[in-house]
């Protein structure tokens, strides 16, 4: 229900009769929308953005659905002050804002304001000055000039260097037929960001199981309404290239696609991929944008102007013109689930926003979630399988080195089985990648003398050292000072020690046993996106030897010279007391793994690890997916867990941990009694302090059918009245448990 802004804002001076009153939704963390007058002379429609007065500043809100307001003498209310020249957010995306909303437990206007992330974009753009030809000839025709006046002849209106461009001459002879008066100044709309998508440009050769399931997709974006497909396929069995024939259709329809993609500014090669198939390259939307062109991007997707939309998580808020089809890639992946004010995962948002919109979506992965798997099993999603790699392109032989049996040498990290393959494929002019997915040098430092351990003065996590930027970091709160080189605790010099191995220390390891070889580190804290573009390229083009990489190396990249990939500590993932840790080391060793003999060489994985007989282990070298899977799913459904039950997490935090303690004992205590709900905690989370914030959690647990929402809402309400120190988290589904 609307509230009256006169509450917020004290009295105001009377308004004309004739004024209505409408909710708008503010960016504000309050519950519902705010009621504010009409201004006589001023349309708006539920959908329309508009600006209004927010105390002392002037906000951007949506104007909301008429039902959700109080009746409001608009006497009473401050007025809109600004209609943007946009188009309205459709009723379609309302609903799915308040469904995000409602099941998410945020703020419906921090909800509101991910769709209006561009400010500047709600204006449309300014007109781009132009040239036409205006039949005066110049008094002398060189045959440079000649060029521009065949071109210019057909009346039709050019941007000066796209002219200069197209007649392949320089400016200067454009401009000197401009001072001849050969060309009149006229205004053009500004161009798209990036051209019209073809769907006829390149059809690919498809294989046979690659066109049975391209044709079952086809069948779904023709028969239209909503439906969920699961792409489930091997590394490199051609996933994207079947979506993009529903691409295809989608576009053939008139309709727009968006395509989620788990880390997009690092995909270059995907953007490629689109390129060679439909002619121009989709329009981006992630972090690493520039503030104009995601301005661009906004505007043109609102207007139709851009027909596909490539982005991370945050691009499902754009607010499509005329949406017809949702991709999710790599549809397993942790970083769709956004963990910053409103908690959400995209991946089951854009279900949610296809079915509200009534679309088709596709997900896809070569590892899918248990969740997906389940939904398949139950015959809510289509699963489509893709059992072998395209043009016959073999998966790696896989080996596990036990690391008990062949320990590495004294103070290093690879086995000499590693070692020994690496020799071979180096000897063959291949390219290795090594694994560890951890950042930096080394996780831990300490001193030798006194045992003292760095850790970060503001969380309760170890300081990581970073030796190629000299500094020790912490991952948390991104606390750093530069690499010390005696103990603050005992003073004593060089006995400061580098505990465990990060891909620095692993590099440093590698270039001690292959001095001659082209090492190459990726890691995400080693340089911006273009960097990381730039060095994926040279990967891919063979410019590299031996390439050392974190996860990001497991995201669908393509290095045809890869034959062996080494899983450096594959154990790394199994030590935690999360309940998807096995499924998640699945994942990302069988992506990683995936990378090599993409281009049809014979290739090989070596798998370091002190578990051999763990169940992840053996389901990773035996290729035996479907048992792990069906492992899996029975022990979640026996523990009732994701997604046989349901969870979500509580955050406490609080400068002091007594008082967090305290306040979230109370809010444990507000619970209510409900059949099929329970309440664990609290307890400190297993980061106990970020940021200098103590942080205790709460963990509800409840049956698949329950009303999870209903039962943390009225914990709300009962619970203690919030105060500034305290901060309260609620993640509806959490992905993670620390």
């Amino acid at each position: 229900m609307g509230k009256d802004s006169s509450d917020l804002f004290g009295p105001l001076d009377s308004k004309p009769a004739s004024l209505r009153a409408v909710p708008v939704m503010v960016p504000l963390p309050a519950p519902t929308a705010y009621s504010y007058a009409v201004p006589e002379g001023m349309a708006v429609q539920p959908g329309s953005v508009v600006q209004v007065p927010l105390g002392p500043r002037q906000v951007i809100g949506v104007v909301w659905d008429e039902a959700t307001a109080d009746p409001v003498d608009p006497k009473k209310l401050r007025p809109l002050t600004l209609v943007f020249d946009c188009p309205p957010l459709s009723p379609d995306m309302r609903t799915f804002l308040d469904w995000v909303a409602s099941y998410t437990l945020s703020p419906p206007g921090y909800v509101a304001r991910m769709a209006l992330r561009a400010p500047a974009a709600l204006e449309p753009e300014p007109m781009v000055e132009g040239l036409r030809y205006c039949g005066v000839r110049p008094e002398r025709v060189t045959p440079a000039r000649q060029k521009v006046l065949e071109l210019a002849e057909d009346g039709l209106a050019w941007t000066r260097s796209g002219l200069a461009h197209a007649a392949g001459v320089s400016l200067s002879v454009v401009d000197g037929l401009i001072a001849q008066g050969t060309f009149e100044t006229v205004f053009l709309p500004p161009p798209p960001i990036v051209a019209l998508p073809d769907p006829e440009y390149r059809p690919p050769a498809l294989e046979v199981a690659q066109k049975e399931a391209a044709d079952e997709l086809f069948e779904a974006v023709e028969a239209g309404g909503f439906s969920v497909s699961l792409i489930d396929g091997v590394t490199g069995s051609g996933k994207t290239e079947v979506y993009f024939e529903a691409i295809a259709e989608t576009l053939r329809k008139g309709k727009q696609v968006l395509i989620l993609l788990p880390e997009i500014a690092l995909t270059a090669d995907f953007l490629e991929r689109f390129q060679d198939r439909f002619g121009s390259k989709p329009g981006e939307w992630h972090s690493d944008l520039s503030s104009r062109m995601r301005e661009k991007v906004w505007r043109q997707a609102t207007t139709g102007e851009i027909r596909v939309v490539a982005g991370a998580r945050s691009a499902l808020f754009l607010p499509f013109d005329n949406l017809g089809l949702i991709i999710v890639d790599e549809e397993h992946d942790p970083a769709f689930k956004q963990e910053d004010r409103v908690f959400y995962n995209a991946r089951d948002m854009a279900v949610v926003r296809a079915r509200i919109s009534d679309i088709p979506v596709v997900l896809a992965s070569a590892t899918p979630s248990v969740e997906s798997q389940v939904n398949c099993l139950q015959g809510r999603y289509r699963r489509i399988h893709l059992p072998t790699r395209f043009a016959g392109a073999a998966l790696p032989d896989l080996h596990l080195v036990d690391m008990r049996r062949h320990p590495p040498e004294r103070g290093g990290f690879l086995s000499p089985v590693m070692l020994r393959g690496m020799k071979k494929t180096l000897e063959r002019g291949e390219q290795s990648l090594l694994f560890l997915n951890r950042r930096g040098y080394a996780p831990l430092t300490l001193c030798r003398v006194c045992g003292h351990r760095f850790q970060c003065p503001q969380c309760s996590s170890w300081l990581v050292e970073h030796r190629f930027r000299g500094q020790i970091q912490c991952h948390q709160c991104g606390y750093s000072e530069p690499t010390p080189n005696a103990c603050p605790e005992c003073g004593t010099l060089d006995h400061l020690v580098a505990c465990g191995p990060g891909v620095e220390r692993i590099a440093e390891e590698v270039e001690k046993h292959f001095p001659d070889a082209r090492t190459l580190v990726l890691s995400s804290d080693l340089g911006g996106v273009k960097r990381l573009r730039l060095e994926f390229e040279a990967v891919a083009k063979g410019e590299a030897d031996i390439v050392i990489g974190t996860q990001l190396v497991a995201k669908g990249h393509n290095f045809p010279l890869m034959t062996l990939v080494g899983i450096i500590d594959a154990d790394i993932g199994l030590s935690n007391g999360d309940p998807r840790a096995a499924e998640r080391t699945f994942q990302l060793l069988s992506q990683v793994t995936g990378r090599a003999g993409r281009s049809g060489r014979k290739s090989h994985g070596l798998v370091q690890t002190f578990q051999p007989q763990h169940p992840v282990m053996q389901a990773l070298v035996s290729g035996d997916a479907a048992a792990f899977y069906e492992r899996e799913i029975a022990e979640r459904e026996r523990a009732l867990l994701p997604p046989f039950g349901r969870l979500a997490s509580i955050i406490v935090s609080a400068d002091n941990r007594a008082e967090a303690e305290t306040h979230a004992r109370q809010l444990r205590q507000a619970a209510p009694v409900t059949d099929g709900i329970s309440i664990m905690g609290p307890a400190e989370a297993p980061l106990a302090l970020i940021r200098g914030r103590h942080r205790f959690r709460l963990l509800v647990h409840g049956r698949r059918g329950s009303d999870m929402q209903a039962f943390l809402r009225q914990m709300a309400i009962n619970g203690p009245k919030e105060r500034k120190t305290i901060q309260v988290q609620v993640d509806v589904d959490p992905q993670s448990f620390l």
